[in-house]
């Protein structure tokens, strides 16, 4: 266990962890105890469930303080959503702005006042596309593109988000936007009883709305489309592969769903490292300008030497660290007790005289 202190610099907090929610089982009130929780977990989310939905779900069974999600997914959609727990929402911004990767499937020859199965069928048309007419119209989707963004999202005008005018009966003028689509394959899926569908595998930039890139492939068609199917399989580095379910999650003891947490710097790899010593650590923490031998960088996150701890984020330029986002001294030592409690747990003989930790569990069990 490490014996190092807590760090020095800005004034800590006072005060504990004992913030109470009740929950209502049956005729019973259950008092569940909050707790400190720092990191990133990767979850899978279900199909027919809100992002907030998920997320207070998953904060509930780490009893966490503090939590956020890093955009979200629509309820038809599953799929890969990081969700932060203390100090990493203070840099969920980051994979807000991170590429994205979906695989979907868009029903051809039905259009829906949504875009997507939810909606209300509003127009009919036959289809007759082969595979030659989808080959033709994907170099149209490819690379920069505008997109106008649907009237079912999540986009303000006025203060008022879309879908409320959309609720209202009420459609607004939109501007197109510019988006990426850095790699899009597009396939005729087999006939079935609902009819022609294509599958599509996007990786895309910020901002694109699947929803919108498979009604204009539709149109594009001349028959037009509306998805039925959206799974996130990768944002920023974080891929399906990673995420955990919630049925594993609920299945799992307290020391298993920690040890899943990644650290809260999993949120800054495209950063580039710089390291303080203590001195400089403490001017550094309290938002005081640092100055070396730095080439300019617009993304950097800071670390501590002794202990090595993520301070926070800044940037680089003419030779000054300029503090972006900081963690609290007291953040850093919650931060580096839990890390140490899931390492000993991770060390620990298991019970059933195996040697598997519980990410390994998580995977197989996928």
């Amino acid at each position: 266990m490490s014996t190092a202190g807590p760090l020095q610099g800005a004034q800590a907090p006072l005060g504990g962890s004992d913030l109470h929610a009740v929950k209502e089982r049956g005729n019973q009130r259950t008092r569940i105890i909050r707790r400190p929780v720092h990191g990133v977990l990767l979850l899978d989310k279900p199909l027919g469930w809100s992002s907030n939905d998920a997320l207070q779900k998953v904060k509930w069974l780490l009893r966490a303080e503090k939590a956020g999600h890093t955009g979200t997914l629509d309820p038809l959609a599953t799929g890969v959503l990081p969700l932060c727990f203390g100090a990493a929402t203070k840099f969920s911004q980051m994979q807000l702005d991170a590429d994205k990767g979906y695989e979907a499937t868009a029903l051809l020859g039905i259009k829906t006042s949504t875009g997507d199965a939810e909606g209300k069928v509003i127009a009919e048309r036959p289809v007759h596309v082969g595979a030659a007419d989808v080959a033709r119209v994907v170099p149209r989707f490819t690379g920069l593109i505008l997109q106008t963004p649907p009237m079912h999202s999540a986009l303000k005008k006025d203060g008022k988000a879309l879908y409320e005018y959309a609720r209202a009966g009420i459609e607004v003028e939109r501007e197109a936007r510019s988006v990426t689509i850095h790699m899009l394959n597009v396939a005729l899926a087999p006939a079935n009883a609902d009819g022609i569908a294509i599958k599509m595998v996007v990786k895309c930039s910020k901002g694109t709305y699947i929803r919108t890139l498979g009604e204009d492939i539709g149109e594009a068609l001349g028959c037009g489309a509306h998805l039925t199917g959206l799974r996130r399989t990768a944002t920023g580095g974080f891929t399906q592969a990673q995420c955990v379910t919630l049925e594993a999650l609920e299945a799992m003891t307290e020391d298993e769903r920690l040890a899943l947490l990644l650290p809260v710097d999993a949120l800054l790899e495209r950063h580039t490292a710089i390291a303080l010593d203590s001195e400089n650590t403490a001017r550094f923490l309290n938002g005081m300008r640092r100055r070396g031998s730095w080439p300019d960088e617009k993304l950097v996150s800071v670390y501590s030497t002794e202990p090595h701890a993520l301070l926070g984020t800044a940037q680089c330029e003419a030779g000054e660290l300029i503090p972006g986002r900081l963690l609290s001294p007291l953040e850093i030592t919650q931060s580096q007790t839990q890390q140490v409690g899931n390492q000993e747990a991770a060390d620990a003989p298991q019970a059933s005289g195996t040697t598997t930790d519980s990410r390994e569990k998580v995977n197989h069990e996928q």
